[in-house]
Protein backbone atom coordinates (compact mmCIF):
# COMPACT_ATOMS: atom_id res chain seq x y z
CA UNK A 1 0.00 0.00 0.00
CA UNK A 2 2.87 2.47 0.95
CA UNK A 3 4.17 1.92 -2.54
CA UNK A 4 1.00 2.37 -4.77
CA UNK A 5 1.17 5.68 -2.61
CA UNK A 6 4.57 7.23 -3.64
CA UNK A 7 4.40 5.10 -7.63
CA UNK A 8 0.78 7.65 -8.22
CA UNK A 9 2.60 10.66 -6.99
CA UNK A 10 5.74 10.40 -9.05
CA UNK A 11 5.46 10.94 -12.84
CA UNK A 12 8.48 11.22 -14.86
CA UNK A 13 8.46 13.42 -17.77
CA UNK A 14 8.87 11.83 -21.30
CA UNK A 15 6.89 14.33 -22.89
CA UNK A 16 7.81 17.43 -24.17
CA UNK A 17 7.52 19.89 -20.71
CA UNK A 18 6.23 22.89 -20.09
CA UNK A 19 9.78 24.83 -20.75
CA UNK A 20 13.79 23.99 -20.15
CA UNK A 21 13.30 25.25 -16.32
CA UNK A 22 10.02 23.52 -15.77
CA UNK A 23 11.89 20.63 -17.37
CA UNK A 24 14.74 20.97 -15.24
CA UNK A 25 12.66 21.24 -11.60
CA UNK A 26 10.07 18.45 -12.57
CA UNK A 27 12.94 15.68 -13.98
CA UNK A 28 14.78 16.33 -10.53
CA UNK A 29 11.23 15.55 -8.31
CA UNK A 30 10.44 12.49 -10.75
CA UNK A 31 14.12 10.90 -10.82
CA UNK A 32 14.15 11.15 -6.81
CA UNK A 33 10.40 9.95 -6.91
CA UNK A 34 11.66 7.08 -8.41
CA UNK A 35 14.95 6.29 -6.71
CA UNK A 36 12.76 6.51 -3.10
CA UNK A 37 10.25 3.83 -5.60
CA UNK A 38 13.13 1.49 -5.80
CA UNK A 39 14.07 1.52 -2.45
CA UNK A 40 10.83 1.63 -1.18
CA UNK A 41 10.24 -1.24 -3.63
CA UNK A 42 13.18 -3.34 -2.27
CA UNK A 43 12.30 -2.77 1.01
CA UNK A 44 8.69 -3.82 0.49
CA UNK A 45 9.20 -6.92 -1.30
CA UNK A 46 11.20 -7.72 1.43
CA UNK A 47 8.84 -7.33 3.84
CA UNK A 48 6.22 -9.65 1.18
CA UNK A 49 8.35 -12.19 0.98
CA UNK A 50 9.13 -12.64 4.79
CA UNK A 51 5.12 -12.45 5.29
CA UNK A 52 4.43 -14.81 2.71
CA UNK A 53 7.08 -17.44 4.68
CA UNK A 54 4.23 -17.76 7.17
CA UNK A 55 0.98 -17.79 4.33
CA UNK A 56 0.57 -18.86 1.47
CA UNK A 57 3.01 -19.69 -0.76
CA UNK A 58 0.42 -18.10 -3.28
CA UNK A 59 1.13 -14.65 -1.91
CA UNK A 60 4.52 -15.07 -2.22
CA UNK A 61 4.20 -16.07 -5.75
CA UNK A 62 2.09 -12.96 -6.53
CA UNK A 63 4.61 -10.53 -4.84
CA UNK A 64 7.73 -12.12 -6.81
CA UNK A 65 5.58 -10.94 -9.88
CA UNK A 66 5.21 -7.12 -9.14
CA UNK A 67 8.41 -4.82 -10.32
CA UNK A 68 9.49 -1.26 -10.44
CA UNK A 69 9.64 -1.78 -13.92
CA UNK A 70 6.52 -3.15 -15.20
CA UNK A 71 4.95 0.05 -13.26
CA UNK A 72 6.50 2.26 -15.68
CA UNK A 73 6.30 0.82 -18.78
CA UNK A 74 2.33 0.61 -17.58
CA UNK A 75 2.68 4.45 -16.69
CA UNK A 76 4.40 5.90 -19.67
CA UNK A 77 1.80 4.00 -21.99
CA UNK A 78 -0.76 6.80 -20.44
CA UNK A 79 -1.14 10.52 -21.73
CA UNK A 80 0.34 13.09 -19.26
CA UNK A 81 -0.24 16.67 -18.48
CA UNK A 82 2.47 18.88 -17.24
CA UNK A 83 1.05 21.95 -15.53
CA UNK A 84 1.54 24.93 -12.78
CA UNK A 85 -0.52 25.25 -10.62
CA UNK A 86 -0.64 28.96 -9.59
CA UNK A 87 -2.92 31.33 -7.19
CA UNK A 88 -4.18 34.77 -6.73
CA UNK A 89 -5.35 35.32 -3.27
CA UNK A 90 -6.76 31.70 -3.11
CA UNK A 91 -8.40 31.69 -6.67
CA UNK A 92 -6.65 29.28 -7.82
CA UNK A 93 -5.74 27.61 -11.80
CA UNK A 94 -4.19 25.18 -13.07
CA UNK A 95 -1.74 26.45 -16.05
CA UNK A 96 -0.92 24.90 -19.10
CA UNK A 97 1.98 26.14 -21.52
CA UNK A 98 0.12 25.33 -24.98
CA UNK A 99 2.19 28.13 -26.87
CA UNK A 100 2.81 25.26 -29.68
CA UNK A 101 -1.18 25.30 -30.37
CA UNK A 102 -3.89 27.63 -30.40
CA UNK A 103 -6.48 24.43 -29.72
CA UNK A 104 -6.05 23.49 -25.97
CA UNK A 105 -4.35 20.10 -24.78
CA UNK A 106 -7.70 18.87 -22.76
CA UNK A 107 -11.03 18.96 -23.66
CA UNK A 108 -13.56 20.48 -21.03
CA UNK A 109 -14.18 17.06 -19.62
CA UNK A 110 -10.72 16.83 -18.82
CA UNK A 111 -10.44 20.02 -17.28
CA UNK A 112 -13.82 19.27 -15.21
CA UNK A 113 -12.20 16.07 -13.76
CA UNK A 114 -8.28 18.07 -13.32
CA UNK A 115 -10.27 20.66 -11.20
CA UNK A 116 -11.98 18.27 -8.89
CA UNK A 117 -10.56 18.27 -5.06
CA UNK A 118 -11.32 15.00 -4.54
CA UNK A 119 -10.51 12.80 -7.57
CA UNK A 120 -8.11 15.35 -9.80
CA UNK A 121 -5.80 18.27 -9.21
CA UNK A 122 -7.98 20.65 -7.64
CA UNK A 123 -8.50 24.01 -8.79
CA UNK A 124 -10.80 26.90 -9.56
CA UNK A 125 -10.22 26.68 -13.33
CA UNK A 126 -7.60 25.64 -16.25
CA UNK A 127 -5.93 28.16 -18.04
CA UNK A 128 -4.30 27.90 -21.41
CA UNK A 129 -1.01 30.35 -22.81
CA UNK A 130 -1.51 30.07 -26.20
CA UNK A 131 -0.30 32.14 -29.12
CA UNK A 132 -1.18 35.75 -29.69
CA UNK A 133 -3.74 36.67 -31.98
CA UNK A 134 -4.42 40.10 -33.98
CA UNK A 135 -1.65 41.55 -33.14
CA UNK A 136 -1.49 40.49 -29.07
CA UNK A 137 1.62 38.89 -27.50
CA UNK A 138 -0.44 36.28 -26.20
CA UNK A 139 -3.95 34.49 -25.60
CA UNK A 140 -5.52 33.32 -22.60
CA UNK A 141 -8.43 31.15 -22.77
CA UNK A 142 -9.96 29.97 -19.52
CA UNK A 143 -12.43 26.82 -18.09
CA UNK A 144 -13.95 26.90 -14.67
CA UNK A 145 -13.95 24.32 -12.89
CA UNK A 146 -17.51 22.95 -14.51
CA UNK A 147 -15.67 22.79 -18.00
CA UNK A 148 -17.37 25.91 -19.21
CA UNK A 149 -15.58 28.52 -20.53
CA UNK A 150 -15.82 32.40 -19.20
CA UNK A 151 -15.21 35.32 -21.22
CA UNK A 152 -11.84 36.04 -18.91
CA UNK A 153 -11.00 36.24 -15.03
CA UNK A 154 -9.23 39.11 -13.33
CA UNK A 155 -7.06 37.05 -11.03
CA UNK A 156 -6.68 34.43 -13.83
CA UNK A 157 -4.96 37.29 -15.18
CA UNK A 158 -2.15 38.15 -12.68
CA UNK A 159 -1.87 34.19 -12.94
CA UNK A 160 -1.12 34.08 -16.34
CA UNK A 161 1.07 36.78 -16.34
CA UNK A 162 3.56 35.49 -13.61
CA UNK A 163 3.19 31.98 -15.57
CA UNK A 164 4.40 34.08 -18.50
CA UNK A 165 7.40 35.61 -16.53
CA UNK A 166 8.31 32.51 -15.78
CA UNK A 167 8.48 30.56 -19.11
CA UNK A 168 10.40 33.14 -20.66
CA UNK A 169 12.82 34.02 -17.65
CA UNK A 170 11.45 37.84 -17.47
CA UNK A 171 12.93 39.84 -14.63
CA UNK A 172 11.82 42.77 -13.09
CA UNK A 173 9.46 45.28 -14.09
CA UNK A 174 7.65 44.24 -17.36
CA UNK A 175 4.43 44.25 -19.35
CA UNK A 176 3.02 42.25 -22.65
CA UNK A 177 -0.60 42.17 -24.27
CA UNK A 178 -3.15 39.18 -24.27
CA UNK A 179 -5.87 38.41 -26.32
CA UNK A 180 -9.07 37.33 -24.09
CA UNK A 181 -12.80 36.25 -24.76
CA UNK A 182 -12.75 40.09 -23.12
CA UNK A 183 -10.78 41.70 -25.72
CA UNK A 184 -6.95 43.08 -25.20
CA UNK A 185 -5.81 42.91 -21.78
CA UNK A 186 -2.80 44.37 -20.23
CA UNK A 187 -1.05 43.27 -17.43
CA UNK A 188 2.09 45.26 -15.81
CA UNK A 189 4.38 42.83 -13.23
CA UNK A 190 5.71 45.26 -10.54
CA UNK A 191 9.16 45.38 -9.09
CA UNK A 192 7.72 44.07 -5.75
CA UNK A 193 6.06 41.04 -7.90
CA UNK A 194 2.70 42.36 -8.12
CA UNK A 195 0.59 42.57 -11.03
CA UNK A 196 -1.13 45.49 -12.04
CA UNK A 197 -3.59 45.00 -14.62
CA UNK A 198 -5.85 47.60 -16.94
CA UNK A 199 -8.66 45.86 -17.00
CA UNK A 200 -10.19 48.35 -20.01
CA UNK A 201 -13.47 50.13 -20.13
CA UNK A 202 -17.01 48.45 -17.75
CA UNK A 203 -19.53 47.91 -19.72
CA UNK A 204 -22.64 49.06 -18.32
CA UNK A 205 -25.48 49.14 -21.13
CA UNK A 206 -28.13 46.13 -20.34
CA UNK A 207 -28.64 43.99 -23.25
CA UNK A 208 -24.72 43.98 -23.20
CA UNK A 209 -24.04 42.80 -20.15
CA UNK A 210 -26.38 40.98 -20.50
CA UNK A 211 -29.48 41.55 -18.31
CA UNK A 212 -32.90 41.58 -19.14
CA UNK A 213 -33.53 44.49 -16.28
CA UNK A 214 -34.54 47.62 -18.02
CA UNK A 215 -32.33 50.30 -17.46
CA UNK A 216 -32.56 52.95 -14.54
CA UNK A 217 -30.03 55.23 -15.28
CA UNK A 218 -29.99 55.70 -19.17
CA UNK A 219 -29.49 52.07 -20.47
CA UNK A 220 -27.53 51.38 -17.32
CA UNK A 221 -28.53 48.99 -14.68
CA UNK A 222 -28.24 50.41 -11.12
CA UNK A 223 -29.83 50.06 -8.19
CA UNK A 224 -32.78 47.97 -9.84
CA UNK A 225 -35.16 46.00 -7.97
CA UNK A 226 -34.49 41.80 -8.46
CA UNK A 227 -36.84 39.22 -6.64
CA UNK A 228 -34.92 36.43 -6.10
CA UNK A 229 -37.10 33.76 -3.96
CA UNK A 230 -39.56 35.95 -2.92
CA UNK A 231 -36.92 38.95 -1.88
CA UNK A 232 -36.11 41.91 -3.20
CA UNK A 233 -32.66 42.82 -3.80
CA UNK A 234 -31.33 46.18 -5.42
CA UNK A 235 -28.53 45.32 -7.67
CA UNK A 236 -26.53 46.87 -10.31
CA UNK A 237 -25.34 45.18 -13.00
CA UNK A 238 -21.73 45.77 -14.68
CA UNK A 239 -19.68 44.14 -17.26
CA UNK A 240 -16.05 43.55 -17.32
CA UNK A 241 -16.30 41.39 -20.47
CA UNK A 242 -17.90 38.63 -17.77
CA UNK A 243 -21.41 39.81 -16.24
CA UNK A 244 -21.77 40.85 -13.04
CA UNK A 245 -24.64 41.55 -10.50
CA UNK A 246 -23.49 43.32 -7.41
CA UNK A 247 -25.36 44.13 -4.22
CA UNK A 248 -25.05 46.14 -1.30
CA UNK A 249 -28.46 44.43 0.39
CA UNK A 250 -32.35 44.20 -0.20
CA UNK A 251 -34.98 46.59 -1.01
CA UNK A 252 -35.37 48.76 2.32
CA UNK A 253 -33.22 46.15 4.25
CA UNK A 254 -29.97 46.89 6.66
CA UNK A 255 -26.86 47.23 5.41
CA UNK A 256 -25.13 43.89 4.43
CA UNK A 257 -22.95 41.85 6.16
CA UNK A 258 -21.82 39.51 4.09
CA UNK A 259 -20.05 37.21 6.61
CA UNK A 260 -23.61 36.28 7.69
CA UNK A 261 -24.76 35.55 4.18
CA UNK A 262 -25.61 31.38 2.99
CA UNK A 263 -23.39 32.09 -0.03
CA UNK A 264 -24.34 28.18 -1.08
CA UNK A 265 -28.23 28.68 -1.14
CA UNK A 266 -28.70 32.03 -2.45
CA UNK A 267 -25.53 32.04 -5.00
CA UNK A 268 -26.81 29.70 -7.55
CA UNK A 269 -30.02 31.49 -7.19
CA UNK A 270 -28.99 34.55 -8.55
CA UNK A 271 -26.30 32.76 -10.74
CA UNK A 272 -29.31 30.85 -12.58
CA UNK A 273 -31.82 34.01 -12.46
CA UNK A 274 -33.82 34.26 -15.81
CA UNK A 275 -33.10 37.99 -15.69
CA UNK A 276 -29.48 36.61 -16.68
CA UNK A 277 -29.58 34.82 -20.21
CA UNK A 278 -25.84 34.08 -20.04
CA UNK A 279 -25.69 33.63 -16.02
CA UNK A 280 -23.95 35.66 -14.04
CA UNK A 281 -21.33 36.25 -11.41
CA UNK A 282 -22.86 37.86 -7.76
CA UNK A 283 -21.12 39.93 -5.41
CA UNK A 284 -22.36 40.61 -2.23
CA UNK A 285 -20.68 43.58 -1.15
CA UNK A 286 -20.60 45.08 2.52
CA UNK A 287 -19.40 48.57 2.84
CA UNK A 288 -16.96 49.61 5.36
CA UNK A 289 -15.74 52.91 4.48
CA UNK A 290 -15.52 54.93 1.13
CA UNK A 291 -11.94 53.27 0.05
CA UNK A 292 -12.53 50.57 1.97
CA UNK A 293 -15.33 47.60 0.26
CA UNK A 294 -15.84 43.60 1.82
CA UNK A 295 -16.82 41.09 -0.98
CA UNK A 296 -17.88 37.57 -1.21
CA UNK A 297 -18.39 36.62 -4.36
CA UNK A 298 -20.73 33.48 -6.40
CA UNK A 299 -18.67 32.94 -9.53
CA UNK A 300 -20.59 31.98 -12.62
CA UNK A 301 -19.46 28.16 -13.40
CA UNK A 302 -17.02 27.82 -10.25
CA UNK A 303 -19.33 28.94 -7.02
CA UNK A 304 -17.79 30.35 -4.38
CA UNK A 305 -14.42 31.11 -4.60
CA UNK A 306 -11.75 32.72 -2.30
CA UNK A 307 -11.42 35.74 -4.77
CA UNK A 308 -12.50 37.19 -8.17
CA UNK A 309 -10.83 39.96 -10.08
CA UNK A 310 -13.32 40.94 -12.52
CA UNK A 311 -15.89 40.96 -9.53
CA UNK A 312 -13.78 43.64 -7.54
CA UNK A 313 -13.65 45.93 -10.63
CA UNK A 314 -17.08 45.51 -11.22
CA UNK A 315 -18.39 46.63 -7.85
CA UNK A 316 -15.96 49.26 -7.29
CA UNK A 317 -17.66 50.63 -10.34
CA UNK A 318 -21.16 49.74 -8.99
CA UNK A 319 -20.19 51.61 -5.44
CA UNK A 320 -19.52 55.04 -7.53
CA UNK A 321 -22.42 54.50 -9.48
CA UNK A 322 -24.69 54.09 -6.37
CA UNK A 323 -22.53 56.88 -4.77
CA UNK A 324 -21.07 54.74 -1.79
CA UNK A 325 -17.39 54.92 -2.41
CA UNK A 326 -14.78 56.55 -4.27
CA UNK A 327 -12.96 55.48 -7.57
CA UNK A 328 -10.13 54.19 -5.98
CA UNK A 329 -11.17 51.73 -2.95
CA UNK A 330 -9.10 48.35 -1.07
CA UNK A 331 -11.37 45.45 -1.66
CA UNK A 332 -11.25 43.00 1.06
CA UNK A 333 -12.37 39.05 -0.79
CA UNK A 334 -11.87 35.97 1.32
CA UNK A 335 -8.52 35.53 0.54
CA UNK A 336 -7.26 38.61 0.62
CA UNK A 337 -6.71 42.18 -0.55
CA UNK A 338 -6.94 43.63 -4.03
CA UNK A 339 -6.38 47.73 -4.47
CA UNK A 340 -8.77 48.52 -7.57
CA UNK A 341 -9.22 52.08 -9.37
CA UNK A 342 -11.58 53.56 -11.67
CA UNK A 343 -9.77 56.38 -13.34
CA UNK A 344 -11.74 59.05 -14.54
CA UNK A 345 -9.33 60.69 -16.94
CA UNK A 346 -9.57 56.87 -19.09
CA UNK A 347 -12.40 55.25 -17.68
CA UNK A 348 -10.49 52.34 -17.35
CA UNK A 349 -10.23 49.48 -14.56
CA UNK A 350 -6.90 49.34 -12.79
CA UNK A 351 -6.86 46.33 -10.69
CA UNK A 352 -3.21 45.39 -8.51
CA UNK A 353 -2.97 42.49 -6.67
CA UNK A 354 -0.51 38.98 -6.07
CA UNK A 355 -0.64 36.07 -7.66
CA UNK A 356 1.82 33.17 -6.78
CA UNK A 357 2.78 29.93 -7.88
CA UNK A 358 2.41 26.98 -5.53
CA UNK A 359 4.02 23.74 -7.32
CA UNK A 360 4.65 21.71 -10.48
CA UNK A 361 3.12 18.87 -11.29
CA UNK A 362 2.01 15.91 -14.33
CA UNK A 363 -1.48 14.57 -14.25
CA UNK A 364 -2.25 11.28 -15.91
CA UNK A 365 -5.56 11.70 -18.66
Amino acid sequence: MEIAAINTVSVAPQSRLLSNTFSRKLGSVSSLSLRSIEREYRVGSARLRASAASSSSMDAVTAEKTSPSSFLENRESKKVLHFVKYHGLGNDFILVDNRDSSEPKITQEQVAKLCDRNFGVGADGVIFAMPGVNGADYTMRIFNSDGSEPEMCGNGVRCFARFIAELENLQGKHSFTMHTGAGLIVPEIQDDGQVMVDMGIPILKAQDVPTKLPGTKGEAVVQAELVVDGVTWNVTCVSMGNPHCITFGTKGGPNLKVDDLNLPEIGPKFEHHEMFPARTNTEFVEVLSRSHLKMRVWERGAGATLACGTGACALVVAAVLEGRANRKCTVDLPGGPLEIEWRQEDNHIYMTGPAEAVFYGSALL
